[in-house]
């Protein structure tokens, strides 16, 4: 895969990245799982990896430590990504009591020691807050930001989960431009092109990174009336461009600039989304998909 840039003030990514969100159930091989998909991965030229302090009950980040020590593949060589302000109750944190949002300036500092002492790695490409917290202190929240940046320990930040306020609201409090956005967005869940997200995202000159680009699954198996509709439809129109309806799905995400964070860990999967970069969906096809995910043409008040 040919490495772009995230944004016009980002750093070169893969097309597509690799992220541990669904990793919650470990089991008893979870890092010689980890080390598999991290190197099919980066057999299929994708060296973006994203990871949050909670991701597999906080696990997630010490197991990719671990496979970064064996230097089977240089630091430099890879982009990592990681997020805090969601938190989540865990045996490792009892001061948790229950779900709930922190992107506090003490939360921020301490998340990013720990993923930094956990990655094995002296800096985080890009740092993300997932969701914001209105009751911290915003003000505090960006200096903290700002000093991450220039100790180096963080090179560039971004954000997940926000809404087009919430976004302007982070940017008009911080010099560094952010230079992602992260959020759900796929053929069974098109909230994002219509809330305005995807535009406000495009015109900040960024590339939006999408999580579930295969629906959690239900693109190809689910049985509900949309999945049912999408699905009918990506089967009619896949032939055409000889490849699996999960790789076309993606393609109508990559047609709109978005980048799929992949979140399973099945390889045919993982093969179905790399393959998607290979197929130029036509621009009839893409609206063909968008009508069957919402029902009916989405008008647009004209």
């Amino acid at each position: 895969m040919q490495k772009i840039y995230l944004s016009d003030a980002g750093p070169k990514v893969s097309p597509a990245v690799y992220g541990f969100y669904r990793w919650d159930d470990l089991g008893s091989n979870a890092s010689q799982t980890m080390e598999k998909i991290v190197n099919l991965c980066l057999e299929l030229g994708i060296n973006t990896f994203d990871h949050a302090e909670i991701y597999g009950a906080y696990q997630c980040e010490s197991l990719f430590g671990d496979i970064i020590t064996k230097k089977s593949f240089k630091r430099e060589d890879i982009v990592l990504f990681s997020k805090c302000g969601l938190r989540v109750p865990s045996p490792q944190h009892p001061e948790v009591r229950l779900k709930h949002y922190d992107t506090s300036a003490k939360h921020i500092l301490s998340s990013v020691e720990n993923s930094l002492k956990k990655l094995r790695t002296d800096y985080i490409d890009i740092f993300l807050l997932d969701h914001l917290d209105p009751i911290s202190n915003l003000e505090e929240s960006a200096i903290a930001i700002e000093k991450l940046l220039k100790s180096g320990k963080v090179k560039h930040i971004g954000v997940a989960n926000f809404t087009v306020f919430q976004h302007q609201l982070l940017a008009a409090y911080i010099r560094t431009p952010i230079v992602t956005h992260h959020l759900e967005l796929n053929l069974l869940n098109t909230g994002a092109l219509d809330n305005g997200q995807i535009d406000y995202i495009k015109q900040r000159y960024m590339r939006p990174l999408v999580s579930s680009p295969l629906a959690s699954g239900r693109i190809a198996t689910g049985t509900d009336e949309v999945a049912s509709r999408v699905r009918t439809k990506l089967e009619e129109i896949a032939p055409k461009y000889s490849a699996d309806i999960e790789s076309v799905a993606v393609a109508w995400l990559i047609k709109l600039g978005a980048l799929p964070l992949i979140g399973t860990k099945e390889e045919k999967r993982i093969k179905n989304i790399a393959s998607a970069f290979n197929i130029q969906l036509d621009h009839q096809d893409w609206y063909d998909l968008y009508i069957a995910s919402r029902g009916e043409f989405p008008e647009q008040g004209y």
